[in-house]
């Protein structure tokens, strides 16, 4: 099977390419282009498990595409790290896209052409074997990221959108700008070719360093973090969690792959690493306890587990590099199932500020039950997931004798903590407003129009005609029964919370191939003689 998949690996883009596409002529048919998006990403989610177990046993995939020959062609190489990244990556892909649905969003005709035009781009991303192809396909991945910003701009307001075009710009001249730099010190962009360059060369590990400074922005490193705090709260849900599970983790990948490749896990550099990471989960969770909305909460905490994550890269040992994987790929399916659990409360009730919230654990027993399994894993406390990654990162920061470095770590959790009880105190266990309901019903007429209310109401009761007044509005307002989170909208968070709670009890799985990709990153040699043999 490792012979036969490598000419494989340029479907993962050009499929999701040319079929986003072919959804974006289909001008009318909604349903089809439902269909072409949750069959396009389900079958990239089924190669990509094939891809995990290929590659789970320190196998390295590498094929260069066109079957051009070695240093012309562009190469595709996929790892334990690589595969694993694309299959939680995909997945979140594909239950965001399942919650869009459930709120409608997904009609927009060009929702699904985004998305899957925005998942070859994240696959080119993560494959690729050369940084200027790294710049490349990270454009494939904003281009579509624009339009859904703008797609929902008319909505929730185009200043978000604004900011994150002007800094991903910005950034990615910057990043040009670096890889140009790396080719007129090294003479080359191939990642196999460039091994150790920076560790041997001054002026190319200037270059590299200004790689990393460009995609450290687009990974929300403190301290130029300030652009995913003024965007992400100012999108849809939906958006926000794709969003949460791609960008920034992405660049947090080349990160890793960049730096074992490039400097060849330099040590001299190591001890910025550690302070710019120890500072993002300072100024990440103490941002997220001053806030006020649980979706902006979400985004200052979510800064802070970037530094977390990031703290493997200034440790670069088999137990760190192994637990900051770990917490990677943890991190992505929690964050999402908190942004998709606050969004279906968003999208029912019209806000996700604290004090015009209350009583959610009484009235939507299943969303608390997980909304806390999610924010249990996130704080990291036993079996939850989270409780293996940070035990993971402490142990290895104790093991160099970064003492001080521990403190924070475990500092920062406690106030995560404090964060999701925040959260938890004010939504789940407050006082529930006396207008909630009015405010719910108000909010999805303004939304949605009133026949949007009667079809809901005609789809609880089918005896009931479409006409004012709705029998479901009537009933509400008369105080007979209350507004409640319709099911399809907890279903996404339903599904990654269960997944996360999978990590925590059954660790030793995705431990192992954590381990098998933090081996490959700490003796790149088997990547680069894949790639010069392929």
């Amino acid at each position: 099977m490792s012979e036969t998949l490598p000419p494989l690996l340029p479907l993962l883009v050009g499929v999701p390419l040319l079929l986003g596409g072919l959804g974006a002529a289909l001008r009318k048919n909604k349903r089809a282009r439902h269909v072409l998006s949750l069959g396009t990403l389900s079958a990239m989610l089924i190669f990509a498990v094939v891809l995990v177990i290929v590659t789970h046993d320190g196998t390295i995939l590498a094929h260069q595409v066109g079957f051009w020959d070695y240093g012309i062609s562009i190469p595709f190489v996929v790892d334990a790290l690589t595969s694993s990244v694309l299959l939680i990556m995909t997945a979140l892909a594909l239950t965001s896209v399942l919650f869009a649905m459930a709120t409608h969003e997904a009609r927009a005709r060009f929702f699904h052409p985004f998305v899957m035009i925005l998942m070859a781009g994240v696959s080119g991303a993560l494959m690729t074997g050369d940084i200027f192809n790294l710049f490349v396909f990270i454009e494939v991945m904003l281009l579509p990221s624009y339009g859904l910003l703008a797609t929902m701009g008319a909505k929730l307001g185009a200043n978000g959108a604004r900011i994150f075009v002007t800094v991903n710009l910005l950034a990615s001249t910057l990043l040009l700008v670096g890889v140009g730099l790396v080719y007129a010190t090294a003479g080359t962009v191939n990642l196999a070719e460039l091994h150790g360059a920076a560790a041997d060369d001054p002026a190319v590990a200037v270059a590299g360093g200004v790689v990393l400074t460009a995609i450290s922005i687009k990974a929300a490193v403190v301290p130029v973090h300030g652009w995913l705090t003024r965007t992400y709260p100012m999108t849809s849900p939906a958006v926000t969690a794709l969003f949460s599970g791609i960008h920034t983790k992405v660049a947090i990948y080349a990160i890793y792959r960049i730096y074992s490749l490039l400097f060849d896990g330099d040590e001299r550099f190591l001890w910025i690493a550690l302070l710019v990471t120890s500072l993002t989960m300072l100024v990440g969770v103490l941002g997220a306890i001053g806030e006020k909305t649980t979706r902006s909460i979400l985004v200052f905490s979510m800064i802070s587990h970037i530094g977390f994550i990031l703290l493997a890269v200034g440790l670069f040992t088999g137990l760190g590099l192994t637990a900051g994987i770990f917490y990677l790929l943890h991190h992505m399916i929690v964050k999402a199932s908190l942004f998709l659990s606050t969004g279906a409360m968003e999208e029912t009730y019209g806000t996700g500020e604290i004090d015009r919230l209350g009583g959610m654990a009484k009235r939507e027993p299943l969303l608390a039950v997980t909304f806390m399994v999610a924010a249990l894993s996130l704080v990291g406390l036993p079996p939850f997931s989270g409780f293996v990654a940070k035990f993971s990162i402490i142990q290895a920061t104790l093991e160099l004798s970064h003492y001080w470095v521990a403190a924070v770590a475990l500092l920062v959790s406690v106030l995560t903590m404090l964060a999701m009880l925040k959260i938890w105190t004010g939504v789940f266990m407050g006082a529930e407003p006396k207008n909630l309901d009015e405010r719910a019903l108000a909010y999805q007429e303004r939304m949605h129009g009133k026949r949007y209310l009667r079809v809901q109401a005609q789809a609880e009761n089918p005896t009931l005609t479409i006409g004012p007044p709705t029998a479901t509005t009537s009933a509400v307002l008369s105080g007979e029964r209350a507004v409640k989170i319709p099911l399809k909208l907890i279903l996404p968070s339903v599904i990654l919370a269960v997944i996360t709670l999978f990590f925590g009890l059954g660790a030793e799985v995705l431990m192992t191939l954590s381990e098998s990709a933090a081996e490959n990153l700490l003796n790149p040699e088997g990547y680069v003689e894949a790639v010069s043999g392929a």
